[in-house]
């Protein structure tokens, strides 16, 4: 991860497009700021693709998260490269889709790409570490509501996950880990929790060391 200086150049044209898609295809979602992007990240996203039998995941690279203080956080264009130079699954999609579709919120993401993509079959995917928090996200009951969920156990946030408010409304709609492989056909509301070997790194950890993407410049 470059802590070099970095330009403002906006994303590729391509890059703020919906990513080719066709009926039938199963399609992870996995969203986040990643500032920066780490081995954790791609983890999750390989994790997601072994046990439910993705055919794709699509990494959205957002503009910036609602809930998080936006001041130094490096342009779109050079999170979207980030992501790109960990990523060597050819079924890893890294995308700033959300920005083209001019979404500022998850639910508004979800309920666009089910009109743009009839007949794809969505998973949300996020680590446990947003489960814990996701009581918080704004109108998340249609998240969970549009489409199955898999989320996937992150270091330190197994308990809080599972403890969490948002988990205990959902706890009736929960799918056996055995059965993950079958929640991208399921009908929502319907989620699962995945444990898996856990990286033991964070982009919030990596900012505090100095190892994370620089602000832009703007000179």
């Amino acid at each position: 991860m470059s802590t070099a200086r970095l330009s403002v150049d906006p994303p590729a044209p391509a890059d703020l497009k919906v990513p080719p898609a066709f009926a039938g295809m199963t399609i992870g979602l996995f969203g986040g700021s990643f500032n920066p992007p780490h081995a954790g990240h791609v983890h999750v996203a390989e994790v997601a693709l072994a046990r439910l039998g993705l055919d794709r995941i699509w990494i959205m690279v957002t503009p910036g998260n609602p809930l998080k203080d936006h001041n130094g956080l490096p342009p779109l264009s050079a999170r979207i490269a980030a992501v790109r130079r960990l990523a060597h699954d050819s079924r890893i999609v890294v995308t700033g889709l959300e920005a083209g579709l001019g979404s500022v919120y998850s639910w508004q993401t979800v309920a666009r790409l089910a009109r743009s993509a009839p007949g794809v079959r969505f998973v949300w995917i996020m680590g446990a570490d947003n489960l814990a928090t996701f009581h918080h996200w704004q109108h998340w009951r249609r998240i969970a509501s549009a489409m199955p969920m898999a989320v996937i156990d992150r270091p330190g946030s197994t308990q809080l996950a599972k403890a969490s408010p948002a988990a205990a409304a959902l706890a009736r709609y929960r799918v056996p880990e055995t059965e993950a492989g079958l929640l991208p056909r399921l009908a929502p509301p319907a989620w699962t929790f995945i444990h898996a070997a856990r990286v033991p790194l964070s982009s919030t950890q990596l900012r505090r060391q100095g190892l994370g993407l620089a602000a832009p410049s703007r000179t």
